[in-house]
């Protein structure tokens, strides 16, 4: 059966190099029948490899399976526009998820709007239902993963995140990976070795979306106001969140997501170099 963890053996497998069906079929240990399945499955459910049969229709026929090119990622003017905004900005100041949101059909979205002193009230909620929705994969944009650290009564979203990993559930989280984030980074990649599973993977990279997509079927995307400075609002920030389920935007998204994360680096590799640094 086609779990969480042979998903990513075989991703894993094909992103150092294209591979034909019999390979992957021999890594994995099952028949060519069965591998080319787990492949067109992947293919249809991820999109993060894709496949080309050459000398089709002959007894020679080769099927090689290589890692998705992202490259055309946009199929509108409208997401060509935001694909480059995203790319290019760092901070979450230089991109309004709104921008998103008002393309979206009617239908297949949703917005919250919550006034709080702190992110972790106003959040906590929301980040524990998108994450508990999830059954095979969550792909998470993230500024230094500090909401891991938000809690209610004795509850963690780190607890939650504990939870997904020991039931085989995929994580993949770009952030930054830097001095100020580094115990939340650490703690995170704990869960692995917690649970004997390489089921988190998480990778350096500047961006300015706080966004999660989980099982290729949503995305939600969060927005913080800054108090304007009249008297009632002085102490407290307004926290948007959209709700998308549109295949189309989710799929964009989804792309989005893996073309940064395959030119990022690797956090492990990152927290190696910040050890050399001594404060």
């Amino acid at each position: 059966m086609l779990n969480n963890e042979l998903i990513k053996k075989i991703e894993d497998f094909v992103y150092s190099k294209p591979r034909s069906v019999q390979e992957i079929a021999s890594y994995i240990g099952k028949n060519w029948r069965t591998a080319d399945r787990y492949i067109s499955e992947i293919e249809k459910n991820y999109g993060t490899i894709a496949t080309r049969v050459f000398r089709e229709g002959t007894r020679g026929a080769l099927k090689i399976v290589y890692w998705a090119s992202v490259e055309k990622i946009s199929s509108s003017v409208f997401q060509e526009k935001l694909e480059e905004e995203i790319l290019r900005a760092r901070k979450k100041e230089d991109f309004s998820a709104f921008d998103i949101f008002q393309y979206v059909n009617e239908k297949n979205k949703q917005v919250k709007v919550k006034t709080e002193k702190s992110e972790e009230i106003a959040g906590f909620n929301n980040v524990k239902s998108i994450l508990e929705k999830a059954e095979k994969k969550i792909l998470i944009f993230s500024g230094n993963l500090s909401f891991i650290n938000f809690q209610q009564k004795d509850k963690k979203i780190l607890d939650i995140l504990d939870a997904l990993v020991k039931k085989g559930i995929s994580v993949k989280i770009l952030c930054r990976v830097d001095i100020a984030g580094k115990k939340n980074i650490e703690n995170v990649l704990a869960l692995n070795y917690k649970h004997g599973k390489e089921m988190v993977e998480i990778r350096h990279r500047e961006h300015p979306l706080r966004a999660t997509i989980v099982d290729n079927k949503f995305f939600d995307i969060k927005e913080i106001k800054e108090p304007t400075g009249k008297i009632s609002e002085l102490d407290k920030k307004i926290f948007i969140f959209y709700n998308i389920k549109d295949k189309e935007w989710v799929e964009w998204l989804t792309k989005i997501f893996w073309k940064m994360f395959s030119s990022s680096i690797d956090a492990k590799k990152r927290l190696m170099e910040l050890e050399k640094i001594k404060q």
